[in-house]
């Protein structure tokens, strides 16, 4: 099917399912175009929803949301307990490839050449991989399995925010890991766990302390009316 046969079947309103390289609007030899794994989208219906299928930026805008996604659906695995050093460092990892993320249209963001558009394509592929093993993972309940993928899809989404906007600085997930496993470890650090023990041989300490007060006060008390007793009988 050539380009023309593609811009009828769009105006005449049929379904039609393009793969990466037409959505970035680029005509990708087919070692590009059957990329395993490559995202298949919804032409039309991305068309009806104003979005702007032909714009070699909307690469830029497929990464974020899905990234987005897929981190609303790790946080909310891992939330419920303690994360452990390699959960936070995935989450901050896409923190930091995500954070202030530009619109397609910001001044900083360029228009990557044809060879640098080929690239945006073999990332989006692969970062769609990891996150259809990421949502098989999901199904199992395997949180570790689940930690990688999307350590993967996020390297993929944040190569692909540096072909856009190359001047916007994001650290690798070894940098971020090795940071976070510093204040894991602090943290860590934090919790004695002999602390239970200590609390229970103080209370009891405590305990024994107030006993001894209480019997001394007794006496004490004991002594006091004895000796009333004495002063009372003498004056009799």
């Amino acid at each position: 099917m050539n380009d023309a046969e593609h811009g009828d079947d769009d105006i005449a309103g049929e379904r039609n399912v393009h793969k990466v390289g037409a959505l970035l609007g680029q005509d990708f030899p087919m070692s590009i175009e059957s990329l395993q794994g490559s995202i298949s989208i919804d032409y039309k219906l991305a068309a009806d929803r104003g979005i702007d299928v032909n714009n070699p930026r909307i690469g830029l805008k497929v990464a974020s949301e899905r990234l987005a996604i897929v981190r609303y659906v790790f946080l909310v695995q891992v939330e419920d307990g303690i994360a452990t050093a390699e959960q936070r460092a995935a989450l901050e990892y896409a923190d930091a490839a995500l954070v202030g993320w530009p619109e397609i249209d910001a001044a900083d963001v360029v228009d990557p050449d044809e060879d640098d558009l080929r690239t945006v394509a073999e990332r989006l592929g692969e970062m769609e991989r990891n996150i259809e093993q990421f949502s098989k993972h999901e199904a199992k309940g395997d949180v570790d399995a689940m930690n990688d993928l999307f350590v993967h899809a996020t390297e993929c989404v944040a190569s692909v925010r540096r072909l856009y906007q190359p001047e916007f600085p994001i650290p690798t997930f070894a940098e971020i890991r090795r940071v976070v496993q510093d204040e894991y470890d602090e943290d860590m650090g934090k919790i004695d766990p002999n602390e239970h023990i200590a609390t229970v041989e103080a209370i009891e300490e405590q305990t024994e302390q107030a006993d001894e007060r209480r019997e001394q006060g007794q006496a004490d008390n004991a002594g006091k009316v004895n000796r009333s007793n004495l002063n009372d009988g003498g004056q009799a």
